[in-house]
């Protein structure tokens, strides 16, 4: 699992630094052949996932090693420009891309009203791609797509396209909400590429199961903000340990077919009639790892219990700790707000991002601007000085001679 940022800033792009746009490329995993999944990647350099979307993330994602085509599945965490805007060109882009694969799928997810949003772009600018996008199949625990779904049906299943929103929460909406309440429903015909999705519920822990492939998990809980916010939870089935050769050896198991039932964990019979169970050649479980992406909020509590032991948290820090108050007042958070949260849910690892255009990096080029403009204020206040020293002395030159 590899983290690229893309875009760190807040609010609008500029030439130094994108809006929120984030990428994970997860190391490739050669999948069960009878999985309904069987299209994803399975060559060396993996799948790749979007967490927001903002305006030149096409240009951004360019600029890295990622590949286009590796683009599986995108997630919207809320329908603000700096986190959306970008998105009806880089599906485009995408297309570029995937022109010779015709069973390419593209899965988004969002709030309601990004399958709206989506939609009417593409359609207004006639846009059309040579891949179904925002599908997916509908959610099935892994373990039901091995039991019960042959590969002939599991090549069915996935052309069955369909668009997937959250449904947020009462408590997601500020009480204000009804003064600009803007129609979420994707009324109207389909875009060529589009078939109807469902709409995802929260469950009784106030999240959403939004899918659960071959080794990979992600829920969505709630955050607080100005408008429906969301933050995404990627983690990792637990991997069995390593296969002991010597062990292996030592107890006949000849090397072949063998070796890979018992990697899977299944057990094992010999010619001799010996059973070898998965437990007596295998080193410890290698735990899956967690990856929590938070979208703008004030507050992130309500997502404590899922976010809880993360290997790495993405936490927004819009502004400096001074403005507190007015990051709670514009739905934000502050480093500080940050780092409490992350603490207290035990995250191995915080970065900190979407933070304000107004707070530059640090290298030689910013520094130089600092110290110039510290000179530049200290001239003032001197000159300023000056000219108070020069009126407090005729000042006194003026009460002497008036005196005398």
């Amino acid at each position: 699992m590899h983290i690229v940022f893309l875009g760190t800033a807040s609010c609008f792009p500029t030439p130094h630094r994108c809006v929120s746009c984030t990428a994970i490329r997860f190391e490739a995993v050669k999948l069960n052949t009878t999985s309904a999944l069987a299209n994803y990647a399975t060559e060396a350099d993996g799948q790749v996932w979007i967490f927001d979307c903002g305006e030149g993330s096409q240009i951004q994602y360019q600029k890295s090693s990622l590949r286009t085509g590796r683009i599986t599945k995108i997630f919207i965490t809320h329908l603000h420009g700096d986190h959306m805007f970008g998105l009806p060109g880089f599906l485009c882009t995408i297309g570029n891309a995937v022109q010779e694969r015709p069973e390419f799928v593209l899965e988004l997810y969002g709030p309601q009203g990004l399958r709206k949003f989506v939609r009417q772009s593409l359609s207004l600018s006639r846009s059309l791609l040579p891949y179904g996008y925002v599908e997916k199949p509908p959610l099935i625990h892994p373990t039901e797509i091995r039991t019960s779904i042959s590969p002939s049906s599991a090549v069915e299943l996935q052309h069955d396209k369909r668009v997937h929103e959250l449904v947020p929460l009462s408590e997601q909406y500020l009480a204000n909400w009804a003064e600009w309440n803007v129609d979420h429903d994707s009324k109207g015909p389909l875009h060529p590429q589009e078939k109807q999705g469902r709409d995802i519920v929260a469950g009784d822990d106030s999240s959403w199961d939004l899918l659960c492939d071959d080794g990979l998990c992600v829920k969505a809980g709630l955050l607080h903000h100005t408008i429906p916010s969301f933050g995404f939870v990627v983690t990792e089935a637990n991997q069995n340990g390593r296969l002991d050769v010597g062990k292996l050896q030592e107890l006949g198991v000849p090397s072949g077919a063998l070796y890979g039932k018992l990697k899977k964990g299944e057990t094992v019979t010999l010619e001799c009639g010996t059973i070898i169970e998965p437990s007596q050649v295998l080193g410890p479980t290698k735990l899956g790892r967690k990856a929590s992406i938070l979208g703008d909020t004030r507050d992130p509590w309500s997502m404590a219990h899922l976010v809880k032991d993360s290997d790495v948290l993405l936490h927004e820090a819009t502004m400096q700790n001074s403005l507190h108050d007015k990051a709670i007042e514009f739905g934000h958070s502050t480093p500080a707000m940050a780092a409490k949260f992350a603490d207290r849910v035990g995250a191995k690892r915080l970065v900190l991002f979407h933070y304000s255009q107004r707070y530059k990096p640090v290298s030689e080029e910013t520094v130089e601007v600092s110290l110039s403009q510290l000179f530049a204020r200290v001239l003032s206040l001197t000159k300023i000085l000056c000219i108070l020293w020069l009126l407090w002395s005729l000042t006194v030159i003026f009460t002497t001679e008036t005196i005398g």
